[in-house]
């Protein structure tokens, strides 16, 4: 929780920064991302350089490209329970 990620929509090119948290921490949702959210979770897990496409509600469909891992609490040395 609390990993910071930067990737790109390979739709429309557009890259965005998200904070990954529990729904119940979710303050900004222009820099924070609930991991129940189904975008979030499907970040969870994601390696650097991996992508993932899926189908939104409606039919649309969207596809990700994970570009950087910029803060990673467990990396970090940040264990906090």
């Amino acid at each position: 929780m609390n990993s910071r990620v930067k990737f790109r929509d390979l739709t429309s090119g557009e890259e965005r920064v998200r904070t990954l948290v529990f729904p119940s921490q979710v303050t900004d949702s222009a820099s924070q991302l609930s991991v129940l959210a189904p975008v979030g979770a499907a970040l969870l897990g994601l390696k650097v350089g991996s992508t993932i496409h899926w189908e939104l509600p409606g039919g649309a469909s969207t596809h990700l490209e994970v570009l950087e891992l910029l803060y990673q609490p467990e990396a970090a040395g940040e264990f906090h329970r």
